[in-house]
């Protein structure tokens, strides 16, 4: 049995998210596979993430031995590293992730407990385990010359390589927002595509 964070990063609601119609789909795909499998959803507008607060970064720099999974800053790192995989639900907003999905990550990059430092440098924690981002885009970013201009799944992907998860996929939905495109058959047939994904994953 896995253990699967659901991680939520957009502040349209769900049903007029585009993200999460791939995502809910993907989801529901999944859970029809691995009916044992423990789901656990964090939507990190409903929990109300925030930016790490001054008198709390020493805490995630340097937590002090002992402090559990009770801790308000330090629960989030234990909970990701707990988890074997990862469900990421994030948009492309102005080039990159939301604001919220980038304070979210500065809770769960904590040495020892997500990625230690080693004489040899860093060295992620979270070896072996699997993670999807699922994105949905208004313009096109996969191909050159705009590929250069996408850093929201480019980030994702290097810190997630950084906490030691390099099996990483991305399901993407393009031209949302280009005049003429067909919105719903690019949505219906990426989620087609996260379905099939989805039962391998």
């Amino acid at each position: 049995m896995s253990k699967v964070l659901y991680i939520k990063a957009n502040a349209n609601e769900e049903v007029k998210s585009r993200t999460y119609k791939i995502s809910e789909s993907f989801l529901e795909e999944y859970k029809k596979n691995n009916p044992d499998d423990d789901i656990i959803t964090l939507d990190l507008y409903k929990e109300g993430i925030n930016f790490l607060p001054q008198d709390k970064l020493s805490e995630v720099h340097a937590p002090r031995f002992g402090e559990g999974k009770d801790h308000p800053i330090l629960k989030y790192a234990y909970q990701f590293a707990e988890a074997d995989k990862y469900i990421v639900a994030a948009p492309l907003w102005n080039l990159s992730i939301p604001a919220i999905l980038k304070a979210y990550i500065d809770y769960i990059c904590v040495t020892g407990i997500t990625f230690k430092y080693t004489e040899n440098g860093p060295v992620g924690l979270c070896k072996g385990k699997k993670a999807v981002h699922i994105v949905a885009r208004g313009g096109g970013y996969l191909d050159f010359p705009f590929s250069e201009l996408e850093m929201g799944d480019r980030y994702l992907r290097t810190i997630f390589g950084f906490m030691g998860i390099t099996n990483f996929v991305t399901i993407t939905a393009e031209h949302l927002d280009v005049i003429g495109s067909d919105v719903n058959g690019i949505v219906d047939n990426v989620v087609l595509d996260a379905q099939k994904y989805a039962k391998k994953f």
